[in-house]
């Protein structure tokens, strides 16, 4: 089931009646959780026992952790669950892609083997709820808090249906509390929750599917280069319709958990308003940028074992970060390129830093410093550097989305030569209408990005009229009914 289709509309009607009515918490409870499993069943039903095995081993693993008190013994049931949960992820996502690389390599090797190509379905959204339960059971090993001895409560968290399929990656604190007492949505929590979901479909069927989708389809799909301009707006348009895909799929989350009088932790930040990379994974798809680096690159050590020691965690971090998307070594080009690109902000960053102390400490002894033709630095305080540097940013974080796109390498290098102009300009591919789409579009987001950077939609909302909101949400409703064509599935899914 997906947020944008007739289907959930009754669904959630139904929920939110349900949820109203005068029931024990208990009953609630159990109706969301029944709810959930029937959101996630109309998939496959069959993989919601792969579902019902995690949350049952990782309730109890986790109890068992808690009580044990021998090292080892914790040591050894932590690797448990980290077997069946990285096991179960490791044969359906990745399971095809080892064997094609084994393969290969005992091809270089002058060794002949053929293997049956298996028949593998991935489960939708195994890797969020993986890593939910993996959050749980290790910050339970950490002694950070108590197991949950609600198996319920539990039950729910793992596969609370706003957040099953494609995040937010939710962590124990943020959730398993709110099940305790009673909750039920304020009239102001059901408003904000319904123009959020209003929002985040507008987003994705008006924008991502209705505007970019096919442009993005079409360039990154020809198997011959094109004009560099034709080259760029293909690139443009994915850039932009997986942020408002994936921004659109975590804000209705937002929006539909509030309406239930729960809350989720944000998930997207104006990212494409961001200066530099620590910037842009402070914005962009929080939820994973934040356990990679609690249960990652915090553990790995950090920055706390010197320079190249840090680097070596930032790349180990982001490689992983980007096999956890797919399983393609184009994701892992793409991981590894944003680990440069923070590696390199980062070094810029401690440099400049020691400039800045070695200057301060010969004003101090040499007043006359200033007028020695030293080079000031790049004010980056004003909005003029900022802005510079945003594009910049933006510029780079649209090259590494070739390769996130790019079904081969052979089509992410194709794309590439085109679109700085490297090979021979291949025939006009895009209409003028496509054109002028794609780069307005691109423009709305930017400025959009920019004017709001430091700001959220909350209190944007609060200093407007109630007619200007009434208006902007009627607009909304309205063109998401207009440009409704299929129910399509949300980007993420397929990771």
């Amino acid at each position: 089931m997906v947020f944008n289709s007739y289907t959930f509309i009754v669904f959630f009607a139904v929920i939110l009646v349900l949820h109203n009515l005068p029931f024990s918490w208990k009953v609630k409870k159990i109706n969301l959780l029944l709810a959930s499993y029937l959101f996630y069943a109309l998939w496959n039903p069959p993989f919601i026992l792969l579902l019902w095995l995690s949350t049952v081993v990782d309730f109890y693993m986790a109890k068992l952790i808690a009580i044990e008190q021998r090292p080892r013994n914790r040591k050894l049931l932590l690797t448990v669950s980290l077997i069946l949960n990285l096991g179960m992820l490791s044969y359906f996502k990745y399971g095809g892609f080892l064997l094609e690389n084994f393969t290969a390599l005992l091809s270089v090797l002058g060794v002949t083997f053929q293997a049956a190509k298996p028949d593998i379905i991935l489960p939708v959204g195994i890797s969020f709820y993986t890593f939910v339960t993996l959050s749980y059971t290790l910050d339970v090993y950490r002694r950070k808090f108590a197991p949950e001895p609600s198996f319920l409560n539990f039950a729910l968290f793992v596969t609370y249906f706003p957040h099953l399929v494609a995040g937010p990656i939710v962590r124990p604190e943020d959730l398993i509390p709110q099940f305790k007492t009673p909750r039920r949505a304020t009239a102001e929590q059901l408003s904000w929750g319904l123009f959020l979901l209003s929002l985040g479909l507008f987003m994705k069927v008006t924008i991502a599917d209705g505007l970019l989708a096919d442009t993005a389809d079409l360039i990154f799909g020809l198997p011959f280069p094109v004009q560099t301009l034709d080259a760029w707006m293909g690139v443009l348009a994915f850039s932009g319709q997986i942020f408002c895909d994936f921004a659109g799929y975590s804000t209705c989350a937002i929006g539909v958990s509030l309406c239930l009088g729960f809350v989720l932790p944000d998930n997207f930040r104006y990212p494409y308003a961001a200066i530099g990379f620590s910037d842009f994974w402070r914005r962009w798809h929080i939820t994973l940028s934040t356990w990679l680096r609690d249960y990652l690159y915090i553990p790995l050590g950090g920055n706390r074992h010197g320079t190249v020691r840090t680097y070596i965690n930032l790349m180990i971090t982001m490689l992983l970060g980007g096999l956890w998307h797919g399983a393609s070594w184009t994701f892992v080009v793409w991981g590894a390129l944003h680990g440069l690109f923070l590696c390199i902000e980062r070094f810029w960053r401690e440099r400049a830093a020691r400039r800045r102390e070695m200057r301060t400490a010969a004003a101090v002894s040499e007043s006359v410093v200033s007028r020695a033709g030293v080079i000031p630095p790049i004010n980056v305080s004003s909005p003029l550097a900022q802005f510079g540097l945003a594009m910049l940013t933006l510029f780079l974080v649209n090259i590494t989305w070739v390769f996130f796109r790019a079904p081969t390498f052979g089509g992410a290098t194709l794309l590439l030569l085109s679109m700085f102009g490297i090979i021979p300009d291949g025939a006009p591919m895009l209409t003028n209408l496509a054109i002028l789409t794609v780069s307005s579009v691109t423009a709305g987001i930017i400025i959009c990005h920019w004017l709001m950077r430091n700001s959220s939609l909350l209190a944007l909302s609060q200093r407007l009229p109630w007619w200007g909101l009434s208006l902007g949400w009627s607009s909304l409703l309205i063109l998401v009914i207009l440009t409704q064509k299929s129910s399509g599935s949300f980007i993420y899914f397929q990771f």
